[in-house]
């Protein structure tokens, strides 16, 4: 008996109940939703196993956990500054960023985001620069070191860090390394058992269940973090690899931007550290002052954000249309990625059409294919209604910046993309200081002297093969 057609009754039957059910159960916005049918339309087999992977929604119950008492601390100082911006009582060491208050309060009421101004803040575009002043950082730790980045390469980069750290475990010192399961799939089982026998404890999030099949890969903790002693603090988009030295011959010259912190946003990017390798760990973290050490004589003021598909709001992606929409003067963004929703896109055409100087730097080459071609689609809208665009040419650029008016700015692992806002996890710097705001600002105005403009007439003189790739790349883009 020939049971193949029943299997495949059975699957097309699926597959229309799994169409429906994505219909009428399940909340996702419109283009995400006609995207899947089509997947489901054009691929009715490959399209069911496609979602089984990449479209499940992660469960809504409690991911990130911490001990009861912390939590009340927290939410009570969230909450005496959101009375102080309330009653206008929050004392500000700059008056420019009072008229962000607003932004200020959005992310206190709905991430828990503590602001603190005492902060000391030094920018990183170079990775070599960046990677040597950690180092020297890990080097000169006391009590722990806590890192946490979406790809670690088990290559020289990451040897060199490696032995680092093993140097400090010897040493006493407590040395906690969490990295993403998909991002650092390249790394072997060498790396880590060499790292656990020397004292490194070492994690990785969201790991399959059953080897070679992860159910959760669609979901990825992108954040990038590293905490030393609980003074000094890392936070933007370079990885643990080879390339964001520079060493790529595919990539070349790698321009991303880090920044290093000392001061109170220390302590959140601690909390945050925390609550992800809780997590990951059976051996959870719980409160201790020495990893909330350290004070600072800086006046940033700065608020460290987070977002993933656990949160009822997409609070980075918010974070970023009300900066947009508070610009009078300019808005400069740097992104490897631009596949915005529908609500960032009309933000930004509408700070165009409003006479705000918008523009937008991408890379001249693609990490990712459809995700290149997706950017080009949206560029051609902010094109059409007047915005800049700029291709990076000296090499590939990765950083994730927003600049406005010299005096607001952000700094993190968020994309301009739908995976940033909606299923990845996330944390970002929301810097309110006109020093590193306009220090942003220069270093972009610098890149631009490395880039080409990409003009509305050029971008109309395209192919059709182009336009073409365009297309299909648009229509995956909110599943991309």
């Amino acid at each position: 008996m020939n049971i193949a057609p029943y299997i495949l009754s059975t699957i097309l039957a699926l597959n229309v109940l799994l169409a429906l059910a994505i219909i009428f159960l399940e909340r996702r916005d419109a283009s995400a939703t006609w995207a899947w049918l089509m997947v489901l339309l054009f691929l009715p087999i490959a399209g069911f196993i496609l979602y089984l992977i990449f479209g499940r929604r992660l469960s809504h119950k409690e991911i990130f956990t911490w001990d009861k008492k912390s939590r009340l601390g927290l939410l009570a100082a969230v909450q005496e500054q959101l009375r102080g911006i309330k009653e206008n009582t929050l004392e500000v060491q700059h008056e420019d960023i009072v008229p962000y208050e607003d932004l200020i309060y959005m992310h206190l009421k709905n991430n828990d985001a503590l602001l603190t101004q005492n902060n000391e803040v030094e920018v990183f575009t170079d990775g070599q620069k960046k990677f040597h002043a950690l180092m020297e950082d890990i080097e000169n730790a006391q009590d722990h070191i806590h890192l946490l980045y979406y790809i670690v390469r088990d290559d020289q980069l990451g040897n060199r860090l490696a032995d680092a750290l093993i140097k400090k475990a010897k040493e006493n010192v407590q040395v906690k390394l969490l990295y993403d399961d998909m991002g650092s799939r390249s790394v072997k089982r060498k790396f880590v058992h060499k790292l656990r026998a020397a004292g490194v404890e070492v994690e990785s999030f969201f790991p399959p269940l059953i080897p070679k099949l992860n159910l959760k890969i669609n979901y990825r903790n992108h954040r990038k973090l590293a905490i030393i002693d609980g003074k000094i603090g890392y936070i933007g988009g370079f990885n643990i690899g080879d390339e964001y030295l520079g060493y790529s011959k595919r990539f070349g010259y790698w321009r991303d931007t880090h920044v290093r912190v000392v001061g109170g946003a220390v302590h959140n990017m601690q909390t945050r550290f925390i609550l992800d390798w809780n997590q990951a760990s059976s051996k959870d973290i719980v409160y201790e002052e020495r990893y909330y050490q350290g004070e600072a004589e800086g006046d940033v003021a700065m608020q460290i954000v987070s977002s993933g598909p656990d949160s009822e709001w997409e609070q980075i992606k918010n974070g970023y249309i009300k900066m947009i929409l508070s610009a009078k003067e300019y808005v400069y963004i740097q992104t490897p990625y631009f596949i915005p929703d529908d609500s960032l896109l009309d933000a930004l055409r509408i700070a165009v059409l409003s006479g705000v100087d918008v523009r937008v730097m991408i890379p001249n080459k693609p990490d990712h294919p459809f995700v290149y071609w997706a950017t080009y689609s949206n560029i051609g809208d902010l094109l059409k209604a007047g915005a800049a665009i700029y291709v990076y040419q000296k090499g590939f650029l990765h950083a994730k910046t927003i600049v406005v008016d010299g005096v607001i700015a952000s700094v993190g692992t968020a994309n301009i993309d739908v995976r940033s806002f909606r299923l990845n996890f996330e944390v970002n710097a929301f810097l309110y200081h006109p020093e590193v705001a306009e220090l942003l600002a220069d270093r972009f105005h610098e890149d631009v002297a490395e880039s080409t403009e990409l003009t509305y007439k050029l971008y109309k003189n395209r192919s059709n093969w182009i336009r073409f790739k365009e297309a299909i790349a648009r229509l995956l883009s909110p599943i991309l």
